[in-house]
């Protein structure tokens, strides 16, 4: 039987090193986190650029995942149950609140934007389906690691990154936040990813009452919350009764 392809195996190790990141990466970044020659990374990246799974910015040189690779996620998506049977109420959602909303899944240790939907109004805004967040520094994170969705142990083996001086990054702070959200039933998230950014989230239950997901509002922190930093109660109203009727929809008899 024929061994596994290095090549192949390189290409994927260099696309899952650009989806894990936040930021876009040199040649010179990619060959030393792989351990590989930068003329063997080069050409891989360069193959990889020409079927437009990568993209290189001209001004810069550095590179980040491309447009058919993005499109080849997003029809998987497509056919998700999870996604699928959400569409509708995040609509909803984003109308009924005037925020973004948000669909996440575990992946290998962040959450994984499954669909997102813009903010009604007129801003400039950003396409996060397919991005990786942070567990512990997001509103959806947070949610799938109170509720079970991912393990928490090893978040909390290796002190987590603070994006914020917000950032919950001591495990006792991390423990303490994630047994409230199980109390609450929901989860937030306040200037820890991002400074001026604000995000709350609730579960989606399937068959047997599992968590498989969460779905979140997310937007400037003085809409999300009021004066003193508490989520706005009228938006944990309209997220909770979303993650509901999904659930419901999902088979979650209890809701």
């Amino acid at each position: 039987m024929a061994g596994p392809v290095q090549s192949i195996e390189r290409a994927a190790a260099i696309l899952r090193l650009l989806a894990g990141g936040s930021r876009r990466l040199g040649l010179g970044e990619v060959a030393s986190s792989l351990g590989l020659a930068k003329g063997t990374a080069h050409g891989i990246l360069r193959t990889l650029q020409h079927v437009d799974f990568v993209e290189q910015d001209p001004a810069t040189g550095k590179y980040q995942l491309g447009a058919a690779l993005l499109h080849l996620g997003t029809s998987y998506l497509d056919v998700n149950e999870l996604r699928s049977r959400s569409i509708n109420w995040a609509d909803a959602l984003a109308a009924r609140s005037g925020e973004a909303v948000r669909l996440g899944t575990p992946l290998e240790g962040r959450v994984l934007v499954i669909h997102h939907v813009f903010r009604p109004d007129d801003t400039l805004q950003t396409l996060d389906v397919g991005a990786l967040l942070p567990l512990h520094a997001s509103s959806l994170g947070k949610v799938l690691l109170a509720f079970g969705a991912t393990p928490v142990e090893p978040l909390l083996d290796d002190e987590p990154e603070a994006y914020t001086r917000h950032t919950l990054v001591h495990p006792e702070e991390l423990n303490r936040a994630l047994g409230e959200i199980r109390d609450l039933g929901w989860g937030a998230e306040v200037q820890e990813m991002s400074m001026g950014e604000a995000g709350i989230a609730a579960p989606i239950r399937g068959q047997g009452g599992l968590v498989v997901g969460a779905i979140g509002v997310s937007g400037a922190v003085e809409r999300i919350c009021d004066t003193k930093g508490r989520p706005q109660p009228a938006l944990i109203t309209v997220l909770r009764e979303a993650a509901r009727a999904i659930s419901r929809d999902l088979g979650a008899a209890r809701w």
